[in-house]
């Protein structure tokens, strides 16, 4: 495209500035998205062509040159200044992560004013910058803001249709009705910035990685090969598509096709063709347009946010209409577990929890349990396991196994609180289930995160019976505070939780939890039961449990090392081009 867009004020120029310093890094190979590990790392920085030592966490036996890139996430949720869930606090906290690695980072994602968080954005400033984006039947001026915070450029695209009380996809009455045009703006705006905003004395310029997330920024792997190349522009980027949840696709009328401001001809990219069974009434064509399906057939490279989901996506249960596209598409298909902000999640100096604790001394543990207890009118029983459920109530979550299987846990000595909002059945259930199990059961109806924090640090078990879950954050919470999951064996809950083996390493046992399968009500039982008989009669394994599951390396920079790989690969390859 470059001239499709105008920038108001400036004249349209084609001879963007690129990073003005080319920075090489000598190193050693990172793990590979795949799980293969080869010995890695930094031992040798070359910058302009003088070499200094740099120190390296690891020996490596030998060197190969890591460029820096300039890396572009674009994102309809980064943490802290929107978030719904886990993509809010990948995008959130991934850059970072990147931009400690020595990459030049930006961040995109729209600039969310509700009148209750508004002091989010307080910190960014209009760049001045603004653009109109020729779509859905017009040209719409947008502008950008503009934060640099922890090494990463945060930039927020502002228009009015981001000026609206409610999350980012909608308000207490569903989903926005606009959220194609809402997110169609976004992508626009994402694909000029790196051209147009001089943000520390320079432009991203146009040999830049697009890191897109989920369908809501799908449409910048579209526009590079529809509206950039073709014109020049953008020819040494590489876009990669990161899938948090494949469900979600940004399916519209075909009808809608039109007001997205492509050419006729790329509509096949698009095209998505509802099944039979799937049609409204007999005479629907179930014709419509997809772009996370776009966004699939035009990324250079795909990657998931567990190594489970990556397959899970190339199977008819999990692929959720796309899978046989992604299977196609194999070759460029990675998978990644996502890491955990260490700083927001620490038992040793965590700012919701009255009492911290570490690997070394879990007595700070015991007394979180009891104040939770005693916050949530509970007996104060050390020797009762106290299982926590944190998360959305809807099926995905597997609410409806936890309903099911409570009569016959409340015949355990046990005690069990719930956390979550969701579906209005299961909130009344709570509700009812904490007045029917007086002295077992509490059900807290919404979400509160110094709360979630204090059920983490406080309980001996954390259930998590997901039907499906591409990573899943709260296990690796859980686990970072010594609290054992119990998960169904799916996506990147099979990926992050070993199964406890009590016989493993001369009886010293390994694994740090229980994944079981299949998904039922009996096997999750099962599950809960071996962990309730481990607590109370093997101290020593359950320690050893806590022990092993504190140790885990669930960091961003692990996560960032592995995607440092992939960018890698996309520039190996040459560009998506039609």
């Amino acid at each position: 495209m470059y001239g499709a867009l105008r920038c108001v004020g400036e004249r349209d120029r084609l001879d963007r500035l690129d990073h003005p310093d080319h920075v090489v890094l000598e190193e050693g190979d990172v793990s590979q998205p795949n799980g293969d590990t080869e010995k890695s790392v930094c031992s040798t920085i070359v910058i302009n062509g003088s070499e200094e030592e740099a120190e390296s966490p690891k020996t490596s036996e030998k060197n190969q040159t890591r460029e820096i890139y300039s890396i572009v996430f674009v994102t309809a949720e980064a943490a802290p200044y929107s978030k719904t869930g886990g993509l809010g606090d990948v995008c959130g906290s991934l850059p970072i992560a990147l931009a400690a690695h020595g990459h030049r980072v930006m961040v995109i994602s729209p600039r969310y004013l509700n009148g209750v968080s508004d002091e989010n954005f307080a910190h960014a400033f209009d760049t001045g910058k603004r653009i109109k984006v020729p779509c859905f039947g017009g040209e719409h001026e947008v502008g950008f803001f503009h934060e640099f915070r922890a090494g990463v450029d945060w930039v927020f695209v502002d228009h009015i249709s981001y000026h609206r009380p409610g999350n980012p996809y909608g308000d207490a009455h569903g989903a926005f009705r606009d959220n194609q045009f809402r997110f169609t703006i976004l992508c626009y705006a994402a694909c000029e910035a790196p051209l147009i905003l001089e943000l520390g004395g320079y432009t991203y310029g146009q040999k830049c990685l697009f890191l897109v997330n989920d369908w809501h920024a799908g449409l910048v792997s579209v526009l590079l090969g529809a509206k950039y190349r073709p014109h020049g522009v953008y020819r040494d980027a590489r876009c990669i598509l990161v899938i948090h949840n494949l469900a979600h696709q940004g399916v519209e009328p075909a009808t809608t096709y039109q007001n997205l401001g492509l050419p006729p001809e790329w509509y096949g990219a698009l095209e998505w063709v509802f099944p039979t069974w799937a049609r409204t009434h007999a005479l629907d064509k179930g014709e419509a347009v997809n772009i996370l399906k776009g966004a699939i057939v035009t990324a250079d490279r795909i990657a998931t946010v567990s190594q489970g989901y990556s397959w899970e996506v190339t199977t008819a249960e999990g692929g959720h209409g796309l899978n046989e596209l992604l299977s196609s598409r194999k070759a460029v298909l990675n998978g990644i577990t996502n890491g955990i902000d260490v700083n927001d999640w620490n038992p040793a100096n965590d700012k919701y929890i009255p009492f911290h604790y570490t690997v070394d001394d879990f007595s700070g543990k015991a007394q979180c349990k009891a104040a939770l207890q005693k916050e949530l009118g509970l007996a104060i029983r050390p020797e009762c396991p106290l299982i926590g459920f944190i998360g959305r109530l809807d099926y995905q979550k597997g609410v409806d196994l936890i309903t099911m299987a409570v009569p016959e846990l409340m015949q355990e000595d046990v005690q069990l609180v719930m956390l979550g909002s969701g579906d209005r059945g299961t909130e009344e259930w709570m509700r009812s289930a904490e007045s029917m199990y007086k002295e077992k059961f509490r059900g807290w109806v919404g979400f509160n995160v110094p709360i979630s924090h204090r059920i983490t640090a406080g309980c001996d078990i954390l259930l998590m019976p997901s039907r499906f879950e591409p990573c899943g954050l709260n296990q690796l919470y859980a686990m970072r505070y010594a609290t054992i999951p119990v998960v169904h064996g799916t996506g990147g809950l099979r990926d992050t939780v070993v199964n406890f083996d009590p016989f493993a390493n001369e009886g010293r046992g390994s694994g740090t939890g229980w994944a079981f399968s299949p998904l039922t009500k009996e096997s999750m039982l099962w599950a809960l039961r071996l962990a309730i008989l481990t607590f109370k009669e093997h101290k020593s394994s359950w320690e050893g449990l806590m022990k092993r599951a504190m140790s885990r390396d669930f960091t961003w920079d692990n996560a960032a090392a592995q995607y440092e790989q992939i960018i890698k690969w996309a520039f190996a390859d040459p560009p998506y081009v039609r």
